[in-house]
C-alpha cells in the first residue's frame, strides 16, 4: 500500500515540473523572435507588440513618437522594443578587465527622454538633438541593410547625448565614428567607448568646418580631413568603388543652405572627404529644404540649380520625415526655419548616395568648376530661352548644340531636366566654338 502511495506521488511530481518545464519553455519561444539575415522578423514568425510608426508626412496620430516621458508607456513595450535587432556581438569591460561577449539582451541603455533632455541641456550652442530612443531606434532600422556589414564607417556628427549612437551599436554596427564639436559632451561618449571593444571612436571635431580656408596650424574641434582619414586608417578609394564611409548628421539650421552648397562643391570637385571615394551622406534637413531640393522642372519658383546640382549628382532618396516637436533644441533663441510658402513642419532624413558614373563621358573634378557656374548662370533667370543664353555665349551655336541634346529651341531654362543640362555641357565642352570666356559675365543667384 505505502509503495503504491509513493507511486501516485512520484507520478504527480513529475507532471508538475514537465508542466513547468513547458511553460518556460513557451515563454522563451515567445520572447526570442526568430531574425532574419536583413535584421528583421522572419517571415511567420510571431510579432511582438511595438508602437506604430507612421511615414507619412501628414500623419500626427498617437502614432508619432513624441518628447513625452516613456514611464507613461507600458513596461512590456520599452523592454520588447529592441528585440528586432540581430546581436551585435560587442564586449563589455567588467571589474577585472576581462572582455566578454554581451548576451542577447545586454543592449546599451538609451536611457529615458527626461534623462537625455536633460544631458543635452548642456550645449549652448543652436543644435538640434535626439533624445527620444524611439526616434534614434527609427533613424536606425532607415539606414540598414548594410549598416552591419564590417567595412562600413558610420560617421555620426555631433552626436551630443549619444542617444542615436548607441541605437546604432545596438543594431550591430561595427564601428561608428562620433565626431563631437562640443567639450560637454565628449566625457560620456568617450567613458561608453571605453566600454565597447573597438566598435566605438570618439573624435573632438567639427565635421561641418572641415578643412577651413587656409594653411597654418589650427585647434580642435576645426580639423583637416586629411589628418581625420589618416587618423581612423580610412585610406583613398577609386569613385567606382563601393561605399564604405556614411554620414548621418542633423544639419545646423541657421545656415544649412551654405553648408550644403558647400558640400556640393567638395564633392564635383573631389574635395576634402570627397577625396577618399563616395561618401553617402544620411542628412536631417528642413523640409522646406528638401523640396527645393527635389524641385522639377517647370516650377519656376524653386527649381533652382542648388538643387539641380545635387540631383545629377546624387541619388535622392527621402527615408522618414519627423516632426520637429520630436527634436530637442536647447537654445531659445534657435528659429525653427524661415516662414514661407513651402511647408517646414519636419525635418526630413534624406539619403544622397553619390553616383558613381557621375565622372564618366567627360566630367571631371577640373572641369567640374566650369559646369557649376554654367548651371547657377542659367537658372539665374528661369523663364529665359535656353537658346538665347547659348547664343549669348557663343552667337549662332545654340540651335546646333539643343539638336544635338534632343532640345526643342523654345524652351526655356527652368523646364530643361539635370541630365540634359550635364548633356549639354559636355559638349560644349568638347566644342572649340566655346570658350569659357562666358563664365566672367555670369549673374549668379544669391547664395542661400
Amino acid at each position: 500500500m505505502s509503495s503504491q502511495i509513493c507511486r501516485v506521488l512520484e507520478l504527480i511530481l513529475n507532471s508538475a515540473c514537465c508542466q513547468t518545464v513547458r511553460s518556460r519553455s513557451c515563454l522563451r519561444k515567445a520572447a526570442l523572435v526568430p531574425v532574419g539575415p536583413s535584421g528583421l522578423c522572419a517571415p511567420g514568425a510571431p510579432v511582438l507588440p511595438r508602437r506604430a510608426y507612421s511615414l507619412d508626412a501628414c500623419s500626427l496620430g498617437p502614432g508619432r513618437p513624441s518628447l513625452r516621458p516613456r514611464s507613461q508607456e507600458p513596461h512590456a513595450e520599452k523592454t520588447l522594443q529592441l528585440t528586432t535587432f540581430t546581436h551585435r556581438n560587442l564586449s563589455a569591460v567588467p571589474v577585472q578587465g576581462q572582455h566578454h561577449p554581451l548576451c542577447w539582451y545586454d543592449f546599451l541603455d538609451l536611457k529615458e527622454v527626461g534623462e537625455n533632455m536633460r544631458l543635452a541641456q548642456v550645449c549652448k550652442k543652436k543644435r538640434c538633438f535626439i533624445v527620444d530612443p524611439d526616434v534614434a531606434i527609427l533613424v536606425t532600422q532607415q539606414i540598414l541593410p548594410d549598416l552591419r556589414d564590417a567595412k562600413t564607417v558610420i560617421f555620426e556628427c555631433n552626436p551630443g547625448p549619444g542617444v542615436l549612437t548607441k541605437a546604432l551599436l545596438n543594431a550591430g554596427a561595427q564601428r561608428v565614428v562620433a565626431l563631437e564639436s562640443d567639450k560637454a559632451f565628449l566625457h560620456d561618449l568617450q567613458e561608453l567607448e571605453g566600454r565597447l571593444d573597438g566598435q566605438l571612436e570618439v573624435v573632438y571635431c567639427n565635421y561641418f568646418a572641415l578643412d577651413p580656408i587656409g594653411t597654418g596650424s589650427m585647434m580642435p574641434p576645426t580639423m583637416f580631413s586629411d589628418k581625420l582619414f589618416t587618423d581612423l586608417g580610412i585610406s583613398e578609394s577609386a569613385w567606382t568603388d563601393d561605399i564604405l564611409v556614411k554620414v548621418v548628421a542633423i544639419i545646423p539650421q541657421q545656415n544649412q543652405r551654405s553648408i550644403l552648397w558647400r558640400m556640393a562643391y567638395n564633392l564635383f570637385e573631389r574635395l576634402s572627404v570627397f577625396r577618399y571615394g563616395r561618401i553617402e551622406l544620411n542628412l536631417f534637413i528642413s523640409e522646406r529644404e528638401y523640396l527645393i531640393l527635389t524641385a522639377q522642372p517647370g516650377n519656376m519658383v524653386h527649381y533652382q540649380a542648388f538643387g539641380v546640382l545635387w540631383q545629377m549628382a546624387c541619388e535622392i532618396e527621402l527615408l522618414h520625415k519627423e516632426p520637429w516637436e520630436s527634436f530637442m533644441i536647447p537654445s531659445r533663441r534657435t528659429v525653427l526655419g524661415p516662414k514661407g510658402k513651402l511647408p517646414n513642419d519636419h525635418l526630413c532624413l534624406v539619403r544622397l548616395r553619390p553616383r558613381a558614373d557621375l565622372f564618366s563621358a567627360g566630367l571631371t573634378p577640373f572641369n567640374s568648376l566650369t559646369l557649376m557656374m554654367m548651371i547657377r548662370q542659367c537658372l539665374a533667370k528661369r523663364r529665359a530661352k535656353l537658346i538665347d543664353v547659348l547664343n549669348l555665349w557663343s552667337p549662332g551655336t545654340g540651335s546646333k548644340m539643343l539638336s544635338e541634346v534632343g532640345i526643342t529651341e523654345d524652351i526655356l531654362t527652368g523646364h530643361v531636366l539635370p541630365e540634359k543640362y550635364l548633356k549639354l555641357f559636355q559638349l560644349m565642352d568638347k566644342s572649340q566654338e566655346f570658350t569659357q570666356s562666358w563664365l566672367y559675365q555670369e549673374t549668379m543667384e544669391e547664395w542661400g
